[in-house]
């Protein structure tokens, strides 16, 4: 399939007219036309002249077509033009242009709107309507898409996705994509639609990097296919996940003649079916990491308690009196409760 693109790309190259903003004198000269054939038409038969009648006429009737050729374009806009189905060039400037009046804009993507918060909407691919009812009248507003191509940077916030880490477990994860249009031809003849086409890509790069790494760190796991284990994971290597998501996304998307900025991780959990599962098991695992560094703690304080006894000559105790002593000291210091002290009022013996 990339060869495939490569030919159409060759196919497609883009060329920028960047001589043709002259549509405020075409403008003009169209206009002047009209209000000198309007003179002619009420002159004629006062010089005896039908045939500048008939000229006028005929103007009246076919000059409107200049009107066509004359195109707006705003900061960081493209036109794609075509005539009679073959790629004549690119308007990318800014400016008021006078093209071939017969040149049609081409933009297969005028009607796909990528949410912010949604996937590629596709209910709005066609002209848009609106019935507004005022009492018993109703009138219907149609608003035709515009083919105007944005080359703004622009946000792809697809919907979040359950996707199987590396060691099986279901993960939500959602990724904001930043991208723009840097080559229209390509945009606009490569692809069907380039914006649906950037949205399934999204998602298949996804999928392929998700599944690589596990949610959390995990031994005996190589995330970044060099054969030796590593400590990447989802929630760890953020940055590493993203960077990775992008360069996916970008090899995807090249000859399509798009450019990805940035992405970035909106939203990284587990799926609900095995969350509470996995909440159990991280807290269960910080309280085993808690217990390993009370008694670590304890242990200590005991050994430096038995030493400080010997050292200072306080008391003497023989090995069964110290086991008893450690016993008692260790259920004190890994309780989850305080001690309650007892008063010995008899022998030690």
């Amino acid at each position: 399939m990339s060869n495939e693109l490569k030919e159409m790309n060759n196919n497609h190259q883009e060329i920028v007219l960047d001589r043709n903003r002259n549509g405020l004198p075409v403008l003009i000269l169209v206009i002047a036309a009209y209000v000198f054939s309007v003179l002619l038409l009420f002159l004629s038969p006062i010089i005896g002249r039908p045939l500048l009648a008939l000229i006028a006429i005929a103007w009246m009737c076919v000059g409107w077509i200049l009107f066509l050729g004359l195109k707006v374009l705003g900061p960081q806009e493209a036109l794609v033009l075509t005539l009679f189905g073959k790629y004549v060039g690119t308007l990318k400037d800014a400016g008021f242009y006078f093209v071939n009046p017969f040149c049609v804009a081409v933009n297969p993507a005028a009607g796909t709107k990528l949410g912010q918060s949604r996937d590629v909407d596709d209910s709005q691919k066609s002209s848009v309507l609106s019935v507004i009812t005022t009492g018993s009248k109703s009138s219907v507003q149609a608003a035709m898409p515009s083919k105007k191509i944005s080359l703004k940077i622009m946000t792809l916030n697809n919907s979040r996705q359950k996707v199987n880490d590396v060691l099986g477990n279901p993960v939500e994860i959602g990724v904001a994509v930043m991208w723009k249009v840097t080559d229209t031809a390509k945009a606009v003849f490569t692809v069907d639609n380039y914006k649906e086409y950037l949205s399934l890509q999204c998602d298949a790069a996804v999928r392929n990097i998700v599944k690589i790494y596990p949610y959390d760190m995990a031994q005996n796991v190589d995330t970044t296919g060099d054969g030796i284990a590593d400590d990447g994971s989802l929630r760890g290597s953020t940055e590493v996940v993203a960077r990775r998501i992008k360069e996916e996304i970008q090899q995807k998307v090249e000859e399509a003649g798009l450019t990805i900025l940035d992405a970035r991780i909106t939203y990284l959990a587990y799926a609900p079916e095995i969350a509470a599962a996995m909440l159990q098991r991280q807290q269960a695992s910080a309280i085993i990491d808690a217990r390993k560094m009370i008694v670590d703690g304890a242990v200590g304080m005991v050994q430096m308690a038995l030493e400080k006894l010997n050292d200072e000559q306080i008391v003497d105790l023989d090995d069964e009196r110290k086991a008893a002593m450690v016993s008692n000291l260790l259920v004190v210091l890994c309780g989850n409760h305080d001690a309650q002290p007892v008063v010995n009022s008899g022998s030690l013996y």
